[in-house]
């Protein structure tokens, strides 16, 4: 869990900023929920000297290793994005020829996290060297002696899922990138089904980064992005401006309960288990040996009208909806919900 630079601000970032977002992390409650990554993405890039060393763009960020530290002392985490590729996909320098060096200068600062995006890997590797260029930077890593949680961006080619582990990658993403807005989010999410034996602790399947808060959906469909990549246990990376969150914004963020279906210890990615219409319901099993429920509606408002037996629950059990912190009354054999247009809900059911 963390945020991330690139949905919001691309390539206009600088020391100050990163600084700004991640002292807004801890002050809005974030960090007390989970989030403690904060990750520079592209922008950041300046050149490498005649030794192979990466240096950052000065005159953005003229002390990475004082950022760093500016960031541990918060209590959080750091990260940054680089491309197997000579370049990364906004033309900035990136880490083709480099990765040793690279490793190395990432450690000597200070990271904690790895954002390895192939952007123009296929300019200098074969489709079928994919593998050996992401196992080459983990090998890098490995010998800078640091831990650094290794995040592979390649958009879901090749199965990643199958392999990713091999490589040393603890996430990868399984699609392309994520729009603000309804279409594409939904898209993204309904394409993670049936990837869930490729999940677990230590291994996750990751659908791209939150967009809540920056403007192109409405409350309800942030909602549903929420509750989606909840169910799919995926890395939760904040993508909006920490320091100007509206109540709402900050509420579908940083809800404690919801939040906990996604960090369950069990690690299991949910899926797609029934449809009639407009209506979807995911589920995803605890470790207490409750499950998570998420009700979908991709049409108008209604009220959904579920029998249990069709989505594999037994025909009474103790219900909490988990948005809005509430228990409701046992349920009996059918579920009977109102679920707003483009919107969703998420109930945690026990039994007796």
């Amino acid at each position: 869990m963390g945020w991330n630079s690139w949905n919001h601000y691309q390539l206009k970032i600088d020391d100050a900023m990163i600084r700004a977002q991640a002292l807004a992390l801890v002050k809005s409650g974030m960090k007390d929920v989970g989030y403690q990554y904060v990750v520079i993405d592209g922008g950041w890039e300046g050149f490498h000297d005649k030794n192979g060393i990466f240096h950052a763009d000065e005159a953005r960020f003229p002390d990475m290793k004082a950022l760093c530290d500016y960031v541990h002392g918060l209590g959080l985490k750091i990260g940054i994005h680089t491309s197997p590729g000579p370049t990364t996909c906004k033309g900035r320098e990136a880490s083709f020829g480099h990765e040793k060096e690279d490793a190395q200068t990432f450690a000597r600062w200070g990271m904690d996290f790895v954002k390895y995006d192939w952007c123009s890997g296929d300019k200098v590797y074969q489709p079928e060297q994919m593998q050996e260029a992401y196992k080459k930077f983990a090998d890098a890593m490995k010998s800078a002696q640091r831990p650094m949680v290794y995040s592979l961006c390649q958009y879901g080619a090749q199965d990643v899922w199958k392999w990713g582990p091999n490589v040393g990658g603890q996430m990868w993403r399984t699609t392309g990138d994520i729009a603000d807005n309804y279409n594409s989010m939904m898209m993204i999410a309904e394409g993670q089904d049936g990837l869930e034996k490729y999940a677990g602790p230590g291994r996750w399947n990751d659908p791209d980064m939150l967009e809540i808060g920056n403007g192109g959906m409405k409350p309800d469909e942030y909602c549903t992005q929420m509750t989606l990549w909840c169910i799919l246990a995926a890395p939760l990376f904040a993508g909006n401006d920490l320091t100007n969150m509206d109540a709402m914004t900050r509420e579908t963020l940083t809800n404690p309960e919801v939040i906990a279906v996604d960090q369950d210890s069990a690690g299991v990615q949910g899926h797609r288990d029934w449809q009639e219409g407009p209506i979807q319901v995911w589920s995803k099993k605890l470790h207490d040996g409750s499950t998570a429920i998420a009700i979908l509606n991709l049409g108008r408002a209604r009220t959904a009208e579920i029998k249990l037996k069709d989505i594999g629950l037994p025909g009474n059990g103790r219900v909490r909806d988990l948005w809005l912190h509430k228990d409701l009354e046992n349920m009996q054999d059918e579920l009977h919900i109102a679920v707003p247009k483009h919107g969703a809900v998420l109930l945690k059911i026990s039994e007796h």
